[in-house]
């Protein structure tokens, strides 16, 4: 009998592979962070609108006040924490500020604590003590890309990207009962409408080569990537996406060796690790997994 969660393995593996080579197609655009965000809001937006027109879902949906004012409010989040990590990706490397943002999940425990009053554990708490310990590691041992060490603007800027992810994925919790894939066309639409003006100052591309990768950026790691993890992750146990989580960075990582030479050095290496150790699998209560529901799922970066 054929398992029922192979395709959806499939998927989300595909999904976070995909995630993994954003940071690459960033840079070979050539163009400001602003500017990328704005082509992957525009592109990836209006391909997940026709999507959900198509599909119908557009037809029935009713939204509150209060839902619009909380999906704005997460588009603006989203989008931001992406301005934030492209443009740490030129200052540290790929891999570097990939992993660094994976201290996300953990700030959301942070956030949940503060804000719904969920009670935190000893051993997040341990988690956190450790994924920290390993930034600190990495911002003082990383090389970049031109084997100079990282600058720390790099590293703020990934650790504010991860603040404001949090904050998205905090805010998506509140909408669970709105489909994903329309909430996301909606905060996309957001994020092309704000970014819009910057382009005064970070204008697209004029090359052809600039303009298709951004292209791609908004097609296959916007539209495509999303379809496949709001396809997958509902039908996937918690474990699972977690484990499978790590093909993002870990591709990443891999993607910076080989496209831009770049080179770990073991305390690089060990503060990864602890890193993504602490943060990619944080525990969850049988409560939390029975009523997860899917939203922006905590690696959708991208």
């Amino acid at each position: 009998m054929k398992n029922p969660e192979s395709r959806p393995v499939l998927q989300w593996s595909a999904a976070m592979a995909l995630s993994g080579t954003i940071g690459a197609v960033v840079l070979e655009s050539g163009a400001g962070a602003p500017a990328v965000a704005f082509a992957r809001c525009l592109v990836g937006g209006l391909l997940l609108v026709g999507w959900s027109l198509a599909r119908g879902w557009f037809r029935d949906w009713r939204p509150t006040r209060r839902d619009l004012l909380f999906a704005v409010a997460g588009g603006l989040l989203l989008v931001g924490n992406w301005v934030l990590l492209f443009a740490s990706y030129s200052l540290s490397s790929i891999g570097v500020s990939t992993v660094v943002y994976h201290t996300q999940p953990l700030i959301l425990v942070g956030m949940a604590a503060v804000f719904l009053g969920e009670k935190v554990s000893r051993s997040h708490l341990a988690r956190a003590g450790v994924a920290f310990a390993g930034v600190v590691v990495i911002s003082l041992s990383a090389q970049g890309d031109d084997g100079q060490p990282v600058r720390l603007a790099g590293i703020a800027l990934a650790l504010g990207a991860a603040l404001l992810y949090a904050g998205a994925s905090f805010i998506a919790k509140q909408l669970k009962h709105i489909r994903p894939h329309l909430l996301a066309a909606v905060q996309l639409t957001v994020g092309a409408i704000v970014l819009a003006p910057a382009l005064m100052f970070t204008p697209l591309p004029s090359s052809a080569p600039g303009l298709w990768w951004l292209l791609l950026l908004g097609t296959v790691h916007t539209a495509v990537m999303y379809v496949l993890m709001y396809a997958s992750i509902g039908k996937l146990p918690t474990t699972t996406v977690a484990l499978l989580s790590y093909l993002y960075p870990v591709v990443a990582v891999v993607v910076d060796m080989l496209a831009f030479g770049h080179r770990l050095t073991w305390a690089e290496g060990l503060g990864m690790l602890a890193v993504l150790a602490a943060a990619l699998a944080p525990q969850r209560t049988k409560a939390e997994m029975r009523n997860a529901q899917p939203g922006i799922p905590s690696r959708a970066s991208r």
